[in-house]
């Protein structure tokens, strides 16, 4: 029956036909998925939009928003100085590795890189008010905060810049607030500020030419100018696939920490009224009225002071005290259980942005293995898009300038650019075991000295000069420091080493272990 039913709609009315066919398959979609299935109980989310459509409704407000809190609430600013401990700590070092043709390092090169690199770090950017550490972590404050954040390259000598460095070449700091959401284009393919070629990659910036949050620049879609993409970075946090623009780290939790904020004033608030004691007398109607103590005015008088007796009180009187329950039992466990949504969604660990640090080792150890592997990531995304291109950009200018000579015939040229790139190492929880556990790995061969001098933050050929250096000044001055006992250690050509040690008994003495044996002897 149902089928011919079918039939005949369809042969008098093809579009309700039509419309009924969809709805039954929507129907049967539904079934197939209950969280698809809207109910008294939920509502049923839905978004269609691309990512940059959604950006588009949210990211200015979300950027805001993030500002206010970091300038004005302190768990905010913790999250973000927990992020950029870790992720940025203090630098990123680099160590070029130039190498020979012969596949050894060519020490020369990396010495002059090295001189040349240190002596630019200093005034990396244009303002000269940032030396390189300090400049990645504000770098990496706007990243996590707004979400995005610009640098821009200044390459080659020019009467209008000043580079204060041997190699000719800074950077400029670009807040994301010069990319206008607003600056639109189909027919030129610009979407907020990004023009981009067929397959969606960025050929191009337009930004303002000034901040236009300043409060004598009126900024309009005419103002900006237009950079090629092969001079401006862009630091960006995205969740979705071809995302032109980036949102703030804070965009899933930024109601969660307004509530919290509101709550701990609530809490304050109400801490300061039960601080203030409040009491009342309770007196019945037909109690006599004789005998009171009154001011000038006409009020009772009845001072309150630590320890008194109410010894003044008339008959069918009592004092009530008000009870404001406060401070609140279970504000800590409830603000606890809070911070530690806070910290999943923001990719940081409770007990850094908390500061509790309650708990055992192994469970302090846990938290900080699983949290390292977050802050590597955010870490590895960072020195990939911004301080490896700009390692390679300032190795082009060091030889373009002539500042770096570069013998062609013993370098291997694709090797002028690589380095190794080094951020903060995971800090020790138990640093006479953990100390241990790398001596055991490079005894065993499961670790190299220069991998554990790398992973603790060094830099392996500093280290070994300086060791080397310490040794001959040690060997001069007839100085013998006391060696660690991994130094007693058996070696591997002499196994038989710790035996001989424990058995020195049949050896004979000599000098004042001698005299003291024949002093025993007597």
């Amino acid at each position: 029956m149902s089928n011919i039913f079918d039939k005949a709609i369809e042969a008098l009315s093809p579009q309700t036909a039509l419309r009924r066919d969809t709805a039954r398959k929507i129907l049967a979609a539904q079934r197939a998925y209950e969280a698809a299935q809207p109910s008294r109980l939920r509502k049923t989310k839905t978004d269609s939009g691309s990512g940059d459509a959604i950006v588009e409704r949210a990211g200015e407000s979300l950027r805001l928003q993030a500002r206010h809190l970091d300038e004005n609430h302190d768990l905010a600013g913790g999250v973000l100085d927990c992020l950029v401990a870790n992720v940025v700590g203090r630098g990123i070092t680099v160590e070029p590795q130039v190498k020979q043709k012969n596949g050894e390092l060519a020490k020369e090169i990396n010495d002059q890189l090295v001189e040349l690199w240190e002596e630019w770090v200093r005034f990396p950017e244009v303002t000269w008010e940032c030396h390189w550490n300090h400049m990645l972590r504000l770098l990496a404050r706007h990243w996590f905060r707004d979400g995005e954040v610009l640098v821009k390259h200044i390459q080659g000598t020019s009467a209008n810049i000043d580079h204060g460095t041997l190699v000719p070449y800074s950077l400029e700091l670009i807040e994301a607030d010069y990319l206008p959401f607003d600056y639109n284009d189909q027919k030129r393919t610009i979407i907020h500020g990004v023009e981009k070629n067929g397959w969606g990659r960025p050929k191009a910036y337009h930004l303002y030419k000034d901040h236009p949050g300043d409060n004598n620049t009126l900024a309009l879609k005419q103002d900006v100018k237009r950079f090629t993409a092969d001079k401006i970075l862009h630091l960006k946090i995205t969740k979705r696939i071809s995302q032109t623009r980036g949102v703030s780290i804070f965009a899933s939790v930024l109601t969660r920490m307004e509530d919290i904020k509101d709550y701990e004033v609530s809490e304050r608030l109400a801490a300061k009224v039960a601080a203030s004691i409040c009491a009342y007398i309770r007196k019945s109607l037909d109690g006599p009225t004789s005998g009171l103590q009154m001011d000038d005015a006409g009020n009772r008088l009845m001072k309150m002071q630590p320890g008194m007796i109410f010894d003044n009180l008339l008959p069918g009187e009592e004092v009530g005290m008000i009870d404001s329950n406060r401070p609140n039992a279970m504000l800590e466990q409830f603000r606890n259980s809070q911070l530690r949504a806070v910290a999943a969604g923001t990719n940081t660990s409770f007990s850094s942005i908390s500061k509790d640090y309650n708990g055992t080792y192994s469970a302090q150890r846990q938290e900080l293995v699983e949290q390292w592997g977050h802050y590597a990531v955010l870490r590895e995304y960072f020195i990939e898009r911004c301080v490896r291109p700009i390692w390679e950009r300032f190795v082009d200018m060091a030889i373009l300038s002539g500042q770096l000579k570069v013998p062609q015939s013993a370098i291997n040229p694709r090797t002028l650019k690589k380095a190794g790139f080094q951020g903060p190492t995971m800090p020790w929880i138990d640093p006479q075991k953990e100390i241990t556990a790398e001596e055991k790995a490079v005894q065993s061969g499961f670790k190299s000295r220069a991998q554990v001098i790398r992973e603790r933050g060094g830099n392996p050929q500093d280290i070994f000069e300086q060791i080397k250096q310490e040794r001959e000044q040690e060997a001069d001055a007839g100085i013998s420091f006391t060696t660690s006992q991994a130094s007693k250690a058996p070696s591997v050509d002499n196994p038989s080493q710790e035996n001989e040690d424990e058995q020195d008994t049949g050896k004979k003495p000599t000098g004042k272990d001698a005299a003291g044996a024949a002093d025993k002897a007597d």
